[in-house]
């Protein structure tokens, strides 16, 4: 009896859908491990095509990482534009601020892929992941709902990302519970968010003499 011919995998792809087979599959890996959770070789072998098949996509760990990250960059700000162009009772930069914070602590591995690795620490002016990032910055500015006057908005978006970094990060290794001020992770973003919004718009008026 001759033998049976090997069974393709179920989750292989053809060639030409490989490049985003693997920036999704990484996605994923990072989701649950974190950036140093990527392994091109395994990465092969999960989606059942050959070692070197990846390489003809991404020349190392790091360009995959770096297309891994624009991509983030942009379902974050895809999410992120639907909720602050959704009609609701909370100011826009309320809710960008506290789906960030949802985002931060559900999604722990992406986020620090996003913001706390190397990878956009290096990543060019105008390139595919320097425009992501600056997509979803123009899209905080734009969620202060202020005027523009001179770089106001943009110090203030620096600002509030900043703070909302470190809410975030210290949550998510347990060094920020609240207890001592009794109050919560929300509410303190929410404080953030109003203290900023606050502290534009005097800047804003001692600028225009308003």
């Amino acid at each position: 009896m001759p033998p049976r011919p090997a069974r393709k995998a179920l989750n292989a792809y053809h060639h030409g859908d490989l490049r985003d087979a693997l920036v999704q599959a990484a996605l994923h890996e990072v989701e649950l491990g974190g950036p140093e959770a990527i392994s091109i070789s395994a990465l092969a072998k999960k989606l059942g095509v050959s070692q070197p098949a990846p390489y003809k996509h991404f020349a190392d760990r790091e360009t995959l990482l770096t297309a891994v990250t624009a991509e983030a960059f942009r379902q974050f700000s895809a999410m992120m534009r639907a909720a602050i162009e959704k009609p609701s009772k909370q100011s826009k930069l309320s809710r960008f601020a506290q789906l960030t914070l949802d985002f931060g602590l559900r999604r722990n591995g992406i986020y620090r892929l996003m913001f706390a690795s190397r990878t956009m620490a290096c990543a060019p002016k105008g390139s595919e992941l320097h425009s992501a990032a600056i997509e979803t910055f123009d899209l905080l500015v734009e969620a202060l709902e202020a005027p523009a006057v001179g770089l106001l908005r943009e110090r203030s978006a620096l600002k509030i990302w900043a703070s909302l970094h470190g809410v975030v990060m210290l949550a998510e290794q347990g060094l920020l519970t609240g207890q001592l001020a009794q109050v919560s992770r929300e509410e303190l973003v929410e404080d953030i968010v109003e203290e900023t919004k606050l502290a534009l718009s005097v800047a804003i008026n001692g600028k225009t003499g308003q």
